[in-house]
């Protein structure tokens, strides 16, 4: 009888001497070897449905802000967040089987691992961005699927974000905590339409223009306008770098994470001084601002500043609506968000901090433990979270002032502005929107909330990334033994230092993060930690 798994899998054979991981962006490597693992990612779409009694599960293929010629594969969940870290794990065994037959072998014990009936439906959405080898890599997800025997439904280009709110719309279709309607068309309907409610008559200053990184986000961003409010009465929004007829300009010299990276617009860009931009990456799930001074000075606003700036005006909201004593807020960062605007929050804000390891997972989690978790890495990604009780609070709260009947109005619309699946660039670049005109501020005003200090960022290649062992949110280094009091003697002879050391996550390098009162002592703080982890990590160090 023959076997529709191992003859879906024979017809995508993996390449030889490739090793697969599912990390926290999927698997994402040179396009050219994906086929296979696109396959099986199928098969473990289709099992992820039926164990959770076919529910939409959704499967995006993308690389985001990587270079054209790679892609990738991220699984969302039921709810649109991540994969589950336990089928992390599946999925990069099955991706690293030999054979068909092992493939077929492996489906099956997973199947009654977990008493997955495999006759029971399954229900996939699959989405992709605007690379030259999506349709292709889009074919072999889809010959996995229907050897599992599952219901497809293909959505075509989409950011990631779209995926996401179409994966939980269609899940909650119909529940009392029904997200939105589960097609394109309803999301664009949904943020639109808080938008307008959110501004509620208030008008940004001046334009925005948005720099599309030559992604799916440029066309998406184009849609979403039309249902945007006229730019006389909202936002004038210019679009820039959105050329997707040529897929090999994807990403390159323009993008979040070129601008994040290089610390300057990208070359293209023809904006005067003070004039607000932002740039979104290749799959537009991250977004940054920035803007030139009248002196012609770049300055970045990153996720660290988009976090503060959104909980410091959630926090007011909720303030003046009188929801104070039910609901806290609290702000999430990685050891990598900058010590000022930590400051900031726990200071000025008077908000709490939680620090979490790097990895957009671990944020998430923990923001759903709190009220409202605002969540941002420094790099762009980020969203709020609005725990379910909050939600009802909100809901059943009666104003008691016709201020606070203003600021609750306010705060609903906000809510419904915010993608809660998933960070979503489009989503928080109306939200950042949102703030500054409610607060009449311009990039000027939002920089002077507080002033960064200055950082270095250092790679250090290493024999072996696995020496280096961490703990307390990745701050403090456990292993190799003594280099964590070292690090510390050169931090206390700096002003205001901080730094650490952390093994990447792929590659056998580890990464240096310092900060100090002064640009100088930063480098030097850097250069030192650098020095450390040379010593401790080459060959033969413990």
């Amino acid at each position: 009888m023959a076997d529709p798994i191992a003859e879906a899998a024979a017809k995508h054979p993996a390449p030889e001497g490739v090793v697969y991981t599912y990390g926290t962006a999927g698997f994402r490597t040179k396009a050219q070897v994906l086929d296979s693992v696109m396959t099986r990612c199928g098969l473990i779409a289709a099992l992820r449905s039926r164990l959770h009694k076919g529910k939409w599960i959704g499967v995006m293929i993308t690389a985001s802000h990587n270079p054209p010629e790679d892609n990738g594969v991220k699984l969302v969940e039921p709810l649109g967040n991540m994969l589950q870290e336990e089928w992390e794990v599946l999925s990069t065994t099955i991706a690293n089987k030999p054979s068909p037959e092992d493939v077929s072998k492996y489906y099956q014990e997973i199947a009654s691992k977990f008493s997955i009936d495999l006759s029971s439906p399954a229900r996939v959405v699959v989405g992709r961005d605007t690379r030259a080898s999506g349709p292709r890599l889009l074919d072999c997800v889809l010959d996995g699927l229907k050897a599992a025997g599952a219901e497809i439904k293909d959505c075509g280009f989409m950011t990631t974000p779209q995926l996401h709110y179409i994966v939980r719309s269609l899940n909650t279709e119909g529940t009392p905590h029904a997200y939105g309607t589960p097609t394109e068309q309803g999301y664009y309907e949904k943020f639109g339409a808080a938008f307008k409610a959110a501004l509620r008559g208030k008008k940004p200053s001046g334009s925005l223009t948005v720099d599309c990184a030559n992604g799916v986000g440029g066309p998406k961003l184009r849609e979403l306008i039309k249902y945007l409010p006229p730019k006389e009465e909202g936002l004038e929004i210019h679009v820039v770098n959105e050329n997707v007829i040529k897929p090999e300009s994807l990403n390159v010299d323009c993008g979040a994470d070129f601008v994040k990276t290089n610390q300057r617009a990208p070359p293209s860009s023809k904006v005067g001084p003070n004039d607000r931009c932002c740039s979104l990456d290749g799959d537009a799930d991250r977004v940054v601002f920035y803007f030139k001074d009248s002196n012609n000075s770049f300055h970045l606003l990153d996720g660290d500043r988009i976090a503060t700036l959104v909980a410091s005006f959630l926090g007011d909201l909720v303030r003046q609506a009188g929801l104070a004593d039910s609901i806290t807020i609290g702000v999430v960062q990685t050891a990598y968000a900058n010590g000022a605007a930590t400051q900031y929050v726990e200071k000025t804000l008077k908000l709490k901090v939680d620090c979490t390891p790097t990895g957009v997972k671990y944020l998430h989690h923990a923001a759903e433990m709190l009220s409202i978790g605002v969540y941002f890495e420094a790099n762009g990604h980020g969203t709020v979270i609005f725990s379910q009780d909050t939600l009802d609070s909100i809901a059943k709260h009666e104003p008691s002032s016709p201020g606070q009947k203003e600021a609750l109005a306010v705060l609903v619309a906000v809510i419904n502005l915010i993608n809660q699946a998933v960070g979503d660039a489009l989503s928080d670049m109306l939200l950042v929107e949102v703030v500054l005109a409610h607060k009449n501020w311009g990039p000027q005003e939002w920089l002077g909330t507080y002033t960064d200090l200055p950082n270095r960022l250092s790679k250090v290649v290493v024999d072996d990334r696995r020496k280096f062992q961490a703990t307390d949110a990745e701050r403090r280094l456990v292993k190799p033994e003594g280099i964590q009091k070292k690090i510390d003697e050169e931090v206390a002879k700096v002003r205001q230092g901080r730094s650490f050391a952390r093994a990447s996550g792929t590659e056998d390098a580890v990464r240096v993060y310092a900060e100090a009162a002064t640009r100088t002592e930063a480098d030097d703080l850097a250069r030192k930690v650098s020095e450390l982890v040379k010593t401790f990590g080459g060959p033969g160090a413990a």
